[in-house]
C-alpha cells in the first residue's frame, strides 16, 4: 500500500514539474522515511535525495541504494561537518562564516571540493538560519575565497504562506539575488520550494525543488 502511495505520488509530481520546466530537478526530501521505502523511490527513478538530520543520515548511509546522489538540506552545526562531508555531494544551508570554515577544513582533509549553496533568510524569520537578504553579496564574496569549497547557488526556505502571491514575493527576491549572483552560470543552482510550494518556487525560477511529504505522505 505505501509503495503504491509513493509511486503515485512520484509519477504525478515529477509529471507535473516536468510539464512546467523540463530542466528543473527534483529532491526527495527524506526525513524521518524509512530506507526500504527511500530504495523504492530510487528504484522508481530519483535521482537525488536529500536527509535533514545529521544522526539520521548516519543510520541510514549504509543502507542506501547508491544510485541516488545525496545532499544534506537541513541545519548544520559546525562539530557535525566531519561526519557528512565524505558522504553528500551538496550541502545546502550555509549561512555563516565559522561554517564555510569547517566545511573548507575538513573538505581540504580529505582532498575535496564541496559543493555548497547559501541559505538566504528570504522571510527574515528570527527562528530561521540563512543570511539575511541585503547581505548574500557580501558572503558570497566571503565564500568565493575558500580553495575546498565551490559556491553553487542559493537556497531558500519561505515562510508558510497561505495564497501564491505571498510565496512569489519570497521566491521571487532570492531569484533576484540568484540572478545577480549566478546569472551567467547555466549550471548554478537554485533550491526553492517544498511539497506545498514548488509549483510557486519552479513558476519563480527555482531549478531544484525539495518534496518530501507530497511524495511520501504526510508524518506522524
Amino acid at each position: 500500500m505505501k509503495e503504491q502511495i509513493i509511486k503515485e505520488n512520484y509519477e504525478r509530481i515529477s509529471n507535473e514539474i516536468s510539464e512546467m520546466n523540463k530542466n528543473v530537478t527534483l529532491l526527495c526530501a527524506t526525513k524521518m522515511q524509512a530506507v526500504e521505502d527511500i530504495n523504492y523511490l530510487i528504484s522508481l527513478g530519483c535521482k537525488y535525495i536529500g536527509e535533514n538530520r545529521v544522526n539520521e543520515l548516519l543510520e541510514k548511509y549504509e543502507q542506501y541504494d547508491k544510485g541516488a546522489e545525496l545532499h544534506f538540506i537541513g541545519t548544520l552545526q559546525k562539530n557535525k561537518v566531519k561526519y557528512i562531508i565524505d558522504k553528500v555531494s551538496l550541502i545546502h544551508s550555509v549561512d555563516s562564516v565559522g561554517l564555510l570554515e569547517e566545511i573548507n577544513k575538513r573538505a581540504e582533509k580529505i582532498g575535496k571540493v564541496m559543493d555548497i549553496l547559501l541559505e538566504v533568510n528570504s522571510g527574515r524569520e528570527e527562528n530561521k538560519g540563512g543570511i539575511l537578504p541585503e547581505n548574500v553579496c557580501e558572503f558570497y564574496e566571503k565564500a568565493k575565497s575558500y580553495s575546498n569549497i565551490c559556491v553553487r547557488g542559493l537556497m531558500t526556505m519561505a515562510p508558510r504562506c497561505d495564497t501564491r502571491e505571498e510565496y512569489l514575493k519570497y521566491f521571487d527576491l532570492t531569484k533576484q539575488l540568484f540572478d545577480k549572483l549566478f546569472g551567467n552560470d547555466k549550471n548554478a543552482i537554485l533550491s526553492m520550494g517544498m511539497s506545498e510550494s514548488y509549483k510557486y518556487a519552479i513558476e519563480a525560477g527555482a531549478t531544484l525543488v525539495r518534496v518530501g511529504s507530497g511524495i511520501f505522505g504526510a508524518r506522524y
